[in-house]
C-alpha cells in the first residue's frame, strides 16, 4: 500500500513498497510542462529536462552524472509532457542510495552551463527533425495543434527549432526558479525500498534546500470549436497517417473512465470495432488504435492509423461510421464486459514494475492531488454501464466536435473536410 508524506516545506513524498520486486525506482516529478510556457519560451520545459543531465556542482559533466548508474546497470531517463516533467532512475535494491543521490543532485544542483545549453539546443533540433520525419509520431503533434491552435495546449512540447534557439540561459534559470519548488514537486520511491522512516529521512536530507515559493499556474485553455476542423500537413510520403477524433473529458470529469472504456471498445484491442473493420474486414491499415487522453483541463478520444495514399477517404469514412454506430445503439453487455476486463487486465500487467508504479502514483498526486489505488480504479471501471457508454458516445460524437489531423502528399484539404460528418 502506498503512503503519502507531506513535509513542512510542502514537498510531497510517495512511497510504494513492493517486497516482490528486486528493484527500486526513484522518480522526481514537477508539475510543469509545455502548457505552462509563454510563446517566446515555448519548448523551455523540454530543454530544461535535457539540461539537468549535463552536469552538477559536484559532477561537472554528463559522464560524471550517468556513469555511476551505468556501472550498476541502472535504467534512467527523463520526460516532459504538457503538464509535468519527470526524472527517474531504476536500480537493483542495494543501489537505492545511488539512485536517490543522482536524481536529487540533478534536480537541485544542475549547473546549466552556457556551453552545454548551446550544444543541447542542437540535440533538440535533431530530435524535432527526427519526429517530423516520422509521420506516425508527428501526426500526434498536429492533433494537439488541430484541437487547440496557437495556445500552449496546441504547441509542440519540444517547441519550434527557431524558438528553442532563442531561449536564453537567464530565461531557463528564471523558469526553473519559479516552477521547480517544493510545493510543485513529488518524490516517489517504489519497489523494494528500505524502511519508510529511513526513506523519508534521506529525502528530507537531500531536499532540505529546495525552494519553497509558490509556483506559477498555467493559462486557461480556450476551447471554442463550433464546426469540424481539419489540419493538413503536406509531405511526400508512401503512406498517409491521420488522427481522427473528438474533444472529450478531462481527468476530473465523472465520466472519465467511461471514456476510457469507449476507447477500448473502439480501438484498444485486436477484437475492437475499428481493428476488425479497418484491418481485418477492409484491409486498409497495418495499425489502427483508439486512445482516450485526459489532462487536468482537456480531454479527447482519437483514432490513429496509416493507410495507402489512395485509400484515405475510405478509411476516414469507415472510422466515422463506427463512431456513428456506437452512438446510435448501446453496446451489448458481453462486449462491454470484454472492454472493461481488458482495461483492468492491462493495468494490472503494467503495474508489475517499480517504475510503472512510481509513475502511476506520482502522476495522480501531481495532477489531481488525490491518489486512487488500482483496486479503486478497477471498481470505477466495473461500474461503467452500457448506458453510460451510450450517453457519452452521443455527447462527444457530434459534427461540431470532430477534428482531423493528416500528413500526406496532398495540397488541398477540402475533400477531407467534406467527410467530417456523423
Amino acid at each position: 500500500m502506498f503512503k503519502k508524506t507531506t513535509l513542512k516545506n510542502d514537498l510531497r513524498i510517495v512511497t510504494v513498497p513492493d517486497r516482490r520486486s528486486r528493484a527500486v525506482t526513484v522518480l522526481v516529478l514537477v508539475g510543469t510542462g509545455s502548457k505552462y510556457e509563454k510563446k517566446e519560451t515555448s519548448g523551455i520545459s523540454h530543454l530544461l529536462e535535457h539540461l539537468l543531465f549535463k552536469g552538477t556542482k559536484k559532477k561537472p559533466c554528463s559522464v560524471d552524472v550517468v556513469e555511476p548508474l551505468d556501472r550498476v546497470g541502472g535504467v534512467y531517463n527523463a520526460f516532459t509532457s504538457e503538464e509535468c516533467t519527470g526524472y527517474y532512475a531504476k536500480v537493483g535494491t542495494k543501489h537505492f542510495n545511488l539512485a536517490l543521490d543522482v536524481i536529487s543532485d540533478i534536480y537541485l544542483n544542475s549547473k546549466l552551463d552556457s556551453k552545454e545549453i548551446k550544444k543541447e539546443k542542437g540535440v533538440i533540433i535533431e530530435e524535432i527533425n527526427m519526429y517530423q520525419d516520422h509521420p506516425a509520431s508527428y501526426v500526434q503533434v498536429l492533433w494537439n495543434k488541430t484541437l487547440y491552435g496557437d495556445q500552449p495546449a496546441g504547441w509542440d512540447v519540444a517547441g519550434t527549432k527557431e524558438g528553442v534557439l532563442r531561449i536564453s540561459r537567464q530565461e531557463i534559470l528564471d523558469y526553473m526558479k519559479n516552477q521547480y519548488v517544493a510545493s510543485n514537486t513529488v518524490v516517489c520511491i517504489a519497489g523494494d525500498i528500505p524502511k519508510e522512516t529511513q526513506v523519508i529521512n534521506k529525502i528530507k536530507k537531500y531536499f532540505s534546500k529546495i525552494k519553497t515559493k509558490e509556483s506559477q499556474d498555467k493559462p486557461l485553455v480556450v476551447e471554442n470549436q463550433i464546426s469540424p476542423q481539419c489540419l493538413l500537413h503536406q509531405k511526400q510520403t508512401d503512406q498517409t497517417h491521420f488522427c481522427l477524433g473528438v474533444r472529450g473529458y478531462n481527468i476530473f470529469h465523472p465520466q472519465r473512465y467511461t471514456q476510457e472504456v469507449l476507447a477500448v471498445l473502439l480501438g484498444g484491442m485486436m477484437s475492437s470495432r475499428l481493428f476488425v473493420k479497418i484491418r481485418e474486414e477492409l484491409g486498409l491499415a497495418y495499425y489502427i488504435k483508439a486512445i482516450s487522453s485526459s489532462d487536468t483541463d482537456t480531454g479527447c478520444l482519437v483514432a490513429q492509423t496509416g493507410v495507402d495514399n489512395g485509400k484515405v477517404e475510405k478509411a476516414i469514412s469507415a472510422i466515422l461510421k463506427e463512431y456513428k454506430k456506437i452512438s446510435q445503439k448501446p453496446v451489448s453487455l458481453k462486449e462491454l464486459k470484454k472492454a472493461k476486463d481488458n482495461l483492468k487486465g492491462k493495468m494490472a500487467l503494467l503495474l508489475e514494475t517499480s517504475d510503472a508504479q512510481a509513475s502511476f502514483y506520482s502522476l495522480q498526486e501531481i495532477l489531481q492531488k488525490k491518489t486512487l489505488t488500482p483496486e479503486e480504479i478497477y471498481d470505477k471501471i466495473s461500474k461503467v454501464t452500457s448506458q453510460d457508454v451510450f450517453k457519452i458516445a452521443q455527447d462527444i460524437f457530434k459534427p461540431e466536435k470532430l477534428n482531423l489531423a493528416i500528413i500526406g502528399p496532398f495540397k488541398d484539404k477540402s475533400k477531407f473536410q467534406k467527410l467530417l460528418k456523423i
